[in-house]
């Protein structure tokens, strides 16, 4: 892969961890010649006055003259990056800076022996389905989700009444807390957590996952990525929909406005490592398959 010349730090701030790093970061990058981009936001946190050789990001096409992206952070931080990256095509590497990191995989004990193979260009880049969805009186507007579409009554908790389409095929009527469509990255994350499937990232489909739906028989459904997903609301809702992507953008959906959800006209890339694999991340993240550790552990012994 290519050696890069310079990437963009996207950090959460926040976190005292992310000033911790930043130093050994800008003397590694000094090391190996690797030029730096600050955002608008880190640098307004440092008074504009960095004491390391540093350019600025000053617009989203900056990122056009970056190598790849190093977030650092949590999952949140990642998909952050990946909605200001949208269609530009700059590998994202993600590196946690908290508990579980599902998409942020590297730890920071492992950073700058990671760092230092993306300089020799030991790297993949595995490219990622993405979530393309507007409201349907607003032309103009679309909003992308690398891992998923949620709709719910966030402000007011009531149930959810929303019919759903696939290719303007009716799928059903669903009353429930909200409506998940999900990508097969963010199978393990909200969809998850609300009794979707986990699909590994390679299965070009969409999660279409209900929320504490209000029958038993109201299931998670697989659809194919070619497929235009559709979701409408009763006319007479009292209240506003919340629409979310990727928990980072909001806004207000409402009746008889309907929300159309189509697989992006392009990939996010992600930067990994030959020795990573999705089941590594997911017996490590989620303690997947342990139950037999010790008994296959006794008999290699």
């Amino acid at each position: 892969m290519k050696t890069p010349a310079r990437f963009v730090i996207w950090g959460n701030t926040e976190k005292p961890a992310f000033w911790d790093v930043l130093p050994s970061l800008a003397d590694w990058a000094a090391d190996q010649g690797i030029g730096i981009l600050l955002t608008t936001k880190i640098l307004a946190e440092m008074d504009g006055k960095p004491d390391f050789p540093h350019e600025v990001l000053e617009s989203a096409d900056g990122f056009l003259l970056a190598d790849f992206v190093l977030t650092l952070g949590g999952d949140g931080t990642f998909l952050s990056a990946a909605q200001a990256v949208r269609h530009r095509q700059i590998p994202i590497l993600g590196i946690h800076l908290g508990e579980l990191g599902f998409l942020a995989q590297v730890t920071v004990d492992d950073l700058f022996p990671r760092l230092n193979q993306v300089a020799r260009g030991q790297y993949v880049v595995e490219q990622q389905l993405v979530l393309e969805g507007r409201v349907s009186d607003d032309t103009e507007t679309t909003w992308i989700a690398v891992n998923d579409f949620v709709v719910s009554h966030a402000r007011t908790h009531r149930m959810l009444s929303c019919r759903v389409y696939a290719n303007q095929r009716l799928v059903g009527n669903y009353k429930a807390d909200g409506m998940i469509v999900a990508t097969p990255v963010g199978s393990t994350a909200y969809s998850l957590s609300a009794g979707g499937p986990i699909v590994e990232p390679g299965v070009e489909s969409l999660v279409l996952t209900p929320i504490c739906p209000h029958t038993l028989t109201s299931r998670p459904l697989v659809l194919p990525s070619r497929v235009e997903i559709a979701i409408d609301f009763p006319h007479d809702h009292r209240d506003p929909v919340d629409l979310s992507a990727d928990g980072q953008t909001r806004r207000e959906i409402l009746p008889p406005q309907r929300l159309v959800i189509s697989r992006a006209p392009f990939t996010i890339p992600f930067l990994t490592f030959e020795d990573k694999n999705y089941y590594q991340t997911l017996r490590r993240k989620m303690g997947w398959g342990r139950r037999g550790d010790r008994e296959f552990a006794a008999s290699r012994d």
